[in-house]
């Protein structure tokens, strides 16, 4: 076992447990999201709206829960966005009108992406944070990040597989077998709200001194204070990288390689199963090379290769090399995340940690809900299907030497010591 994960308290395993089972509902979830919203009824158009609401639906949820998470209960908002997880699923799975999908999506907790959404990631990034060593921070949030790749992965394939069988050998309609999909996820809500029970209070903010400046913050912007002015420039940077992420959610991929290659879901879930477990791979080589040459400098030179490889994508003429580059783009993409949700957590106070990272994880969820509703309009018009690619690779190019240039001179206290 790595050094890293032996010091691991129960909570830290079972936070490991619940990324992931969430990320394995995402990724089910994100192959056939499109396929069943616009199985229902819904034109590209409507089902960009939808997805771009939903985003800004979370956006507000996860504000309010991971800015309050540390005065009134780390576990207590993990429950509760668990409990919104599975209302929304429930509400997709069984209404086709489109008001009360948008109410569903907004209020509720959907992920378009197969990437986190919602307040999980940022309580429980500030929650181990508080459970392990400052030295060994990035090296556990590579192996988390491993953990929600590899579920990711494993949920893709299978809701590619289960939907491709059911509709194979059982003659069941396209959207039912997608309807089966979205009734487990669900389901794996309701599982999540009662394995975040199991949380114990060493999980919280606990110690004296934490809980004396958290409670004297209610005072402050959104919970923070000491850390507003880093955090606001993280924030705005990670906004401009999730804004050009959403033109390439894994459902508008999967999407994408349908209407380019005719490729059916069955296909996409294989696709997309090698796409995250490379990527989880490439997230445990960034803590050895952060080790080294520092987590600003890892961040930046190891996504902008990333992103040449994604404007290449829809260059490709044929399936085989389209997937192929994806499959290199995936192979080095995820090197920055454990690099910066660590780095995030490094240059903020302890007690301001829930809310520095509820802030700049509302920031990329608010970036990414705006682009949705582009690329609905877009894939409605065959000529510009090819065009989120290109627009993503380029804005996130901007992202990196925008991040380069104001925080290369900001070094985390291990780093400086």
């Amino acid at each position: 076992m790595p050094i890293a994960l032996r010091t691991l308290t129960p909570d830290g395993w079972l936070l490991f447990l619940t990324r992931f089972v969430r990320l394995f509902a995402y990724g089910s979830l994100s192959v056939v999201l499109v396929f069943y919203l616009i199985g229902i009824g819904l034109s590209e158009a409507q089902t960009g709206l939808l997805l771009t609401l939903t985003l800004v639906g979370d956006t507000v949820v996860s504000l309010y829960l991971t800015t309050r998470a540390d005065r009134i209960g780390r576990r207590r908002m993990l429950i509760i966005g668990a409990i919104l997880m599975a209302a929304a699923g429930l509400a997709f799975a069984f209404t086709r009108n489109f008001l009360l999908l948008i109410i569903a999506g907004t209020i509720g907790v959907i992920s378009p992406s197969g990437n986190e959404v919602g307040p999980f990631l940022s309580i429980e990034q500030a929650a181990l944070s508080h459970v392990v060593p400052g030295r060994s921070r990035t090296e556990v949030f590579a192996w988390y990040t491993l953990a929600g790749s590899l579920a990711t992965a494993i949920g893709a394939l299978f809701g590619g597989t289960i939907t491709h069988m059911l509709q194979q050998q059982t003659v069941m309609r396209p959207v039912v077998s997608y309807r089966v999909v979205v009734i487990l996820y669900a389901l794996l809500g309701f599982l999540l709200a009662f394995v975040f029970t199991r949380l114990s209070s060493a999980a919280e903010v606990s110690e004296p001194g934490e809980q004396l400046a958290s409670a004297g913050n209610l005072k402050n912007f959104l919970g923070i204070s000491r850390s507003r002015h880093v955090v606001a420039k993280l924030a705005s940077l990670f906004a401009l990288d999730s804004f050009a992420g959403g033109f390439v959610v894994q459902s508008f991929a999967a999407y994408w390689f349908f209407l380019r290659f005719g490729v059916d879901p069955g296909t996409l879930g294989v696709i997309f199963f090698w796409a995250n477990i490379f990527a989880g791979i490439s997230s445990l080589l960034a803590s050895r090379i952060a080790s080294r040459f520092g987590l600003i400098r890892t961040m930046v030179f190891t996504h902008l290769p990333s992103n040449i490889l994604l404007i290449l994508v829809p260059l490709m003429p044929n399936l085989s090399l389209a997937t192929l580059v994806l499959l290199l783009r995936f192979s080095i993409s995820q090197m920055d995340v454990p690099t910066r949700q660590s780095y995030t957590m490094a240059v903020v106070s302890a007690e301001e940690r829930s809310a520095a990272a509820g802030i700049t994880g509302v920031a990329r969820t608010t970036g990414a809900a705006i682009s949705p509703l582009f690329v609905g309009f877009m894939f409605a018009r065959p000529s510009l299907i090819s065009m989120p690619f290109y627009i993503a690779g380029t804005l996130k190019i901007v992202y990196d030497l925008l991040l380069y240039r104001e925080f290369v001179s900001v070094r985390p206290p291990e780093e400086a010591s």
